[in-house]
């Protein structure tokens, strides 16, 4: 028979240690003994409606879920080697949320946590606002939609995932990535995509100086490109542009079509650079 805890106050440490089968609901974790791991290795639990305010709550979870909740600042590194579980409409604040957890869904959530999401793995992020540097950092098996994200530094070294219907204001995102595909998303920032690997935007818009360098197997779908200079320097590129691209410098090899480009550039180049500009069937020159 599973339990309920309700309209409690808890501020010791461990305070639930290796709870099972029970409903936490309209809780405060937080007071003045400043306990940390209030609900470590806690199995099959559903918390809804808490408040949390203290160090390192959910680690080594198994079967749960946090809805209707607020975590603050205090609240540091919340979910750790956690699993199998489910977080919906919760403010949280707690800087270094999510690592090394497998099989999380997150959704209808806003995040402000530096460094979230490291070295997870099925993932699946819903309705979601969120800021954070280092976003998802060597995560595996992602999958995004309708996310609306700011910050720095995302998705690096990142494997395996889809994002759809988004929009994401990060530089240097996935850098070093590897088998991600964005669809119909905003993709705003510097320096995208470098050194990534199997990296494809279809329907995309791409916004920012200097954008997907150094690719392996670089792919763009009917996609949009603003303020986008220097763009595919020694990338292996198949690109489909609708529109301007300002200006395209040392494209590795593959094929460039756009409506028009401001610039080919061909200089100082340290590799054998053949890729194909085509403006919609004409074949262009570099200068």
């Amino acid at each position: 028979m599973r339990k309920e805890l309700k309209n409690k106050t808890y501020d010791e440490e461990r305070a639930l240690y290796h709870l099972t089968e029970t409903d936490v609901t309209d809780c405060i974790f937080g007071g003045p003994k400043d306990g940390e791991s209030v609900l470590k290795e806690c199995r099959d639990i559903r918390v809804k409606g808490c408040s949390f305010s203290l160090r390192y709550p959910l680690w080594h979870a198994e079967k749960f879920s946090l809805s209707d909740s607020f975590l603050d600042a205090n609240t540091r590194a919340p979910v750790w080697y956690s699993k199998d579980g489910e977080i919906s409409n919760c403010g949280i604040d707690g800087i270094k949320t999510l690592r090394e957890c497998e099989n999380i869904l997150i959704k209808n959530c806003v995040v402000h946590s530096p460094e979230f999401g490291w070295k997870c793995r099925e993932i699946d992020i819903e309705a979601c606002v969120m800021e954070s540097e280092y976003f998802l950092f060597e995560s595996k098996d992602i999958r995004i939609g309708n996310l609306r994200m700011n910050g720095k530094y995302s998705f690096q070294y990142i494997e395996n995932m889809t994002v759809e219907n988004s929009f994401l204001d990060t530089k240097d995102a996935f850098w070093h990535s590897k088998n991600v595909t964005v669809k119909d998303s905003v993709v705003k920032g510097e320096y995208l995509g470098w050194y990534s690997e199997g990296l494809t935007l279809i329907r995309c818009e791409i916004i920012g100086t200097q954008p997907l360098c150094y690719c392996k197997r670089l792919k763009l779908v009917d996609c949009r490109m603003h303020g986008c200079d220097l763009a595919f320097e020694y990338s292996d590129v198949d690109a489909t542009i609708d529109g301007h691209i300002d200006s395209v410098k040392n494209p590795k090899s593959g094929k460039i079509v756009a409506d028009s480009v401001g610039k080919i550039i061909s200089e100082d180049s340290v590799v054998e650079c053949g890729a194909e500009i085509l403006v919609r069937g004409e074949k262009v020159s570099a200068e």
